[in-house]
């Protein structure tokens, strides 16, 4: 689907922390081959590319609008559009490294065991998904498309959450892991400005239900969005919004 990297990096820092959460527990002295699958508009490869200077580091996307940013800020950085599902590194890497992209990819049962092939023997697979599928941000998405004239065009975009229990992901991994690292956190994230939950949310999740809509049916769908969420996470005295958020670690050492 297309992103519109303003909408996404709205929230930019919030969006970072765990992303140098992974990145700070990641035991790697010198990687010769980096990825950094998910890409996005770069502003974590870089990061990538500040730790390990040394490493060839390619991010890697699917959407043409977020690779454009990135590729405009660090042209010293390769970059390539690939497929995520499908995509194999084109040689074996010492890190594969993705924050916040694979739960939007199916069947991680092959996923995650196609990616950890990749690795060369003692090399790294950190990864970071979000894990708040149950939450009423994510949650009335369902419940506003339900709940209008819309509904014929949107339920079929519903999807079931995309993320299993920590203990699927082990199960993946251990058989041909060294060590394997896993952790979860809830951030409890304050937001500021007028319906922040409902702007976090289109800037991902949401999206692909407002672009299949149009005019002021789009219009009144987000609106219906806005108020449930709206109701479920209010604003506080102080104007600020609090909106905890649960997110899955792993990282893993090919044996």
């Amino acid at each position: 689907m297309p992103w519109d990297p303003a909408q996404y990096l709205k929230f930019a820092g919030h969006r970072l922390r765990p992303a140098l959460d992974l990145l700070n527990r990641i035991d790697l002295a010198a990687p010769a081959v980096v990825y950094d699958l998910g890409a996005g508009a770069g502003n974590v490869t870089r990061l990538l590319r500040a730790r390990w200077p040394e490493a060839a580091i390619t991010g890697v996307d699917d959407s043409a609008e977020m690779l454009a940013k990135a590729a405009a800020e660090s042209p010293d950085i390769t970059w390539q559009q690939a497929d995520l599902g499908t995509w194999r590194p084109s040689r074996p890497a010492d890190l594969i490294y993705s924050n916040a992209a694979l739960h939007w990819l199916p069947d991680h049962a092959k996923l995650f065991p196609g990616l950890f092939a990749g690795l060369t023997p003692g090399g790294v697979l950190a990864v970071q998904i979000p894990r708040n599928f149950s939450a009423p941000s994510h949650t009335s998405i369902s419940d506003a498309a339900k709940s209008g004239p819309w509904r014929s065009k949107l339920e079929p975009l519903l999807r079931p959450a995309p993320v299993a229990e920590p203990d699927f992901y082990y199960g993946l991994l251990a058989p041909h892991a060294k060590s394997i690292d896993m952790w979860e956190t809830e951030y409890v994230q304050a937001l500021e400005g007028n319906d922040p939950v409902k702007e976090w949310v289109k800037g991902t999740w949401l999206r692909p239900l407002l672009d299949a809509l149009g005019g002021q049916e789009r219009d009144d769908f987000e609106k219906a969005y806005a108020a449930l969420v709206a109701r479920a996470y209010p604003k506080r005295a102080d104007g600020r919004t609090l909106f905890p958020f649960r997110r899955l670690f792993m990282i893993a050492e090919r044996a």
